[in-house]
């Protein structure tokens, strides 16, 4: 009885208007929830390959310094000097290679590039892998490489998507052949490098440090390597100790956490902004699902006050309201998680080749927010339902 009622007055452009304004509330609520599980991860992800409390420090670069490269450097007394901070806990020294080292790369078999790269090392302490993948024996032709991620996103960008070549992340480094040519002091040798992962805080290309020494014994035994860049491991980079340290020193710290941090602040900033602007459009949606079902209830409500005179309990006359909106609120969450699936595999694309990984989280999160959220305005729909049959029966009883 009640449905052939609710049949005859329901207006489906207005439940069609809700329908779309919640799914257009939700769906940026969903959206935004996942962009920030996907995204902040790997803004604040430390460095997989490095220790993470590691700084590095080089000289600032002056007029008068950039006319000789050898003020750039720092002696034994500055290194002891740091070393002896309280605020140092170790001191490593870059490695640079001092002999010419002709690299050739491919992906998948096909060469991407050919030139001249600058080999780097640092102490195995501040290299956070096993022995096993970051090891170098002489009788070795295979060394294993650190690559900077900005390398892998270059390549991604500016290679593989303009040449259809496939495109690299860390569950794909074996795709990545270097062919190594090492050539001073009138020798050549080759090496075949071996990528073990990419690091997103340093700008180097890492050998293992028995490698570069013994490439520099044996391809430049006259050079005086003096290094350009220390790399230190600190537990507070932002005290005020280190700070005036490197200011009295010319030093300057080649970090950018604190312009990661600024990132992420803003980035949670704007989708805390978004969400809330997605929550007041469901907000609405909402009044306009509840405003409906008032008018449907109030041209029923002499049939309605009939229905419950002859024995039927305001439970049974509310059902048939209450289940059509937990069916709109079912249908409004199944497209709204459609939409977020969809988004979402377009802006994953972009995202895995920026930062090089094929980690990514679940979609379970923003499922569970939706159900809490349809449980919530389900609830609440009921509760003004049923209010509302039972101030019509009480009037009813009234008369």
């Amino acid at each position: 009885m009640v449905w052939k009622l609710l049949r005859k007055h329901i207006s489906v452009p207005q439940f069609v208007g809700f329908v779309f304004a919640n799914l257009i509330g939700m769906a940026i609520v969903l959206l935004g929830f996942q962009f920030y599980r996907d995204v902040v991860p790997m803004l604040t992800a430390e460095d997989g390959f490095l220790k993470s409390d590691f700084v590095v420090l080089s000289k600032k670069v002056g007029t008068a310094q950039a006319i000789s490269q050898r003020s750039l450097s720092f002696s034994p007394a500055e290194i002891e000097n740091l070393a002896a901070q309280p605020f140092v806990d170790k001191v490593g020294q870059f490695m640079a290679a001092e002999f010419k080292v002709d690299a050739s790369m491919r992906v998948d078999g096909k060469q991407v590039l050919n030139t001249e790269l600058p080999l780097e090392s640092v102490p195995d302490e501040f290299v956070d892998v096993s022995k096993d993948d970051w090891s170098f024996s002489e009788d070795s032709a295979l060394v294993p490489i650190i690559l900077p991620r900005s390398y892998i996103t270059m390549y991604n960008f500016g290679f593989a998507q303009n040449r259809s070549l496939p495109k690299v992340s860390e569950g794909l480094v074996s795709l990545i052949d270097f062919d190594l040519h090492l050539r001073g002091k009138g020798q050549e040798a080759q090496y075949k490098g071996r990528v073990i992962g990419f690091s997103g805080r340093l700008n180097a290309i890492l050998v293992p440090q028995s490698f570069m020494a013994m490439a520099n014994q044996r391809f430049a035994p006259d050079a005086e390597p003096s290094p350009t860049r220390l790399m230190i491991t600190t537990a507070d980079l932002s005290g005020e100790s280190i700070t005036q340290f490197l200011e009295d020193n010319g030093y300057e710290a080649e970090d950018d956490r604190l312009n990661t941090e600024k990132t992420t602040f803003f980035l949670r900033l704007m989708i805390t902004v978004v969400m809330a602007i997605g929550l007041v459009i469901s907000l609405l949606s909402f009044y306009i699902l509840m405003l409906s079902i008032y008018l449907l209830v109030q041209k029923n409500a002499d049939k309605l006050q009939n229905l419950l005179l002859i024995g039927y309990r305001p439970s049974q006359v509310a059902r048939p309201y209450q289940l059509l909106t937990i069916g709109l609120n079912v249908v409004v969450l199944l497209l709204a998680l459609v939409v977020v699936a969809l988004v979402r595999c377009h802006y994953m694309r972009i995202v895995e080749v920026l930062f090089a990984t094929t980690s990514r989280s679940s979609l379970l999160p923003a499922i569970l927010l939706g159900l809490l959220l349809l449980v919530v305005v389900t609830l609440l729909n009921m509760a003004v339902i049923r209010r509302k049959i039972v101030r019509i029966w009480h009037g009813k009883e009234r008369m």
